[in-house]
């Protein structure tokens, strides 16, 4: 029964972070959380490994659907979020080293999490009338690309409604394109957090046994979630944006509550 809701789990949100660009760990880190009996260097290890074979099948679908990426933006959100990542596990290992205490680290990262739903909710609910930079060039998309690696990484999330609504802001563009700017930026971010953990011989240290049926979900996740991105309207997407968004705010409430009455 345990299999089961880790796959579910992992299909479910791998499935709508490929649909949105969310990545899918912004639900399966709380959601691990809620369900208790993993540390958060454990959980942060099956998120990102299943958020990162989900955005690899994801990416390589949407490649073979020939979907319109903007590489000038993509490409160095992409080297940007490799730094990015690296930056955000060691500041993660260093808030664990320092804390001493498990609770606490799902405190730290649950609330932060919260605020960041709730100024991408109140940013993204202005729909047309959302402000953004419109900004352009290398340079941008690089400084973009390591801030949202960072941060996905040390929240241990994949990248989740953080990168979409930046990529919005910053660059003026419409929803389905900043997901899949996303779904690259995730796939690099995590790719550069699993390289670090592995390089440091402390990958096997975790507690993994849920992970292969967690990537049985992510694979089936990510192709299911691409080819929705490609076949269901904006405004949809939109919708499963924004649904997302308030699950995950629920969520991290639930655990800062109880952690803080452990």
């Amino acid at each position: 029964m345990l299999y089961l809701l880790y796959f579910l789990i992992a299909l479910v949100a791998t499935t709508i972070g490929a649909l949105t660009g969310m990545g899918g760990g912004v639900i399966i880190k709380p959601a691990l959380d809620a369900l208790g009996g993993l540390d958060a260097a454990d959980i942060g290890i099956l998120s990102s490994v299943t958020v990162f074979t989900m955005s690899l099948v994801s990416a390589a679908k949407q490649a073979r659907q020939k979907a319109a990426i903007d590489l000038k933006m993509a490409v160095p959100l992409a080297i940007g979020s490799l730094v990015g990542g690296l930056a955000g596990e060691r500041i993660l290992l260093a808030i664990i080293d320092a804390l001493h205490a498990n609770s606490l680290v799902v405190i730290v990262q649950n609330s932060c999490l919260a605020l960041l739903i709730i100024a991408v909710f109140f940013y993204m609910g202005k729909g047309e009338r959302r402000p953004a930079l419109n900004l352009r060039g290398i340079l941008p998309a690089l400084l973009a690309g390591v801030l949202l690696g960072t941060i996905s990484s040390f929240l241990g999330i994949g990248g989740g409604p953080i990168n979409v609504a930046l990529i919005i802001f910053l660059f003026g563009c419409g929803i389905k394109t900043a997901a899949v700017c996303s779904i690259i930026t995730i796939l690099f971010a995590q790719a550069s957090k699993l390289a670090f953990v592995l390089a440091s011989g402390t990958f096997f240290s975790h507690d993994l046994a849920m992970l292969p049926i967690m990537i049985v979900g992510a694979v089936i996740g990510g192709w299911a979630g691409s080819r929705f991105n490609k076949t269901l309207p904006e405004k949809t997407v939109e919708k499963a944006f924004s649904g997302v968004q308030v699950l995950v705010f629920i969520i991290c409430m639930f655990n800062i509550v109880r952690n803080l009455v452990l």
